[in-house]
């Protein structure tokens, strides 16, 4: 079930947190990064973040968090996590598809590692475009990836 997600609670915060802890230290190894900037997030910052996170449940436990927020027309995706025990299962995906018909937006964006194939092949999927690409001051390079309407998901 893919739901809205109360994340200024204590309790799922928390859980949102764990998602992100177990799927980026992933990401970190697939991009190289022994000090991955992700994984510095605490449970707090979630608790207070301004953002909006839909979530997708598998029993009673959170299995994947698409973290975004909109401004006028403009779709931000600001993390895409799947906990790695439900890899491969297509979650990723389905909240991606999700998301874009929940949402009315015009333009949307996202950044990830240029080394992350996985999660460029699904925003590719989806209609994305690569945009722009930079090296983070922390030596990581990332891909900006921009979506022009929301047309054909609606």
């Amino acid at each position: 079930m893919i739901e809205l997600l109360d994340h200024h609670s204590d309790g799922l915060s928390r859980q949102i947190y764990d998602v992100f802890q177990a799927s980026y230290k992933i990401e970190a190894n697939l991009v190289g990064s022994t000090d991955f900037p992700p994984l510095r997030r605490k449970a707090s910052h979630i608790q207070s973040s301004n953002t909006q996170f839909l979530g997708e449940w598998i029993g009673a436990e959170l299995a994947s968090v698409v973290e975004f927020s909109l401004s006028g027309d403009d779709l931000s995706i600001d993390s895409l996590v799947v906990h790695p025990q439900y890899f491969r299962r297509g979650l990723a995906s389905q909240l991606m598809q999700a998301l874009l018909k929940r949402e009315r937006w015009q333009r949307a964006n996202v950044e990830t590692a240029a080394a992350n194939s996985p999660a460029l092949d699904l925003y590719r999927k989806f209609g994305f475009i690569e945009s722009t690409r930079w090296l983070t001051a922390d030596g990581i390079e990332k891909v900006g990836l921009v979506c022009g309407s929301s047309a054909p998901f609606k």
